[in-house]
């Protein structure tokens, strides 16, 4: 079975906000951060981490 990554992370968030209820500026400031490492400077060393 096939799961689209994005439909994925979407599963484990919606989760992991219902059970561990973490305050909204934190999920705010961490998905904010994400896509800012992901546009900077430092995303190819992110990029070889990840693989």
């Amino acid at each position: 079975m096939d799961v689209p990554l994005w439909f994925a992370l979407l599963c484990v968030g919606v989760l992991g906000v219902k059970l561990i209820r973490p305050p909204w500026w934190l999920i705010a400031v961490l998905l904010l951060g994400g896509y800012l490492l992901a546009d900077s400077l430092l995303s190819p060393v992110i990029d070889s981490a990840v693989k």
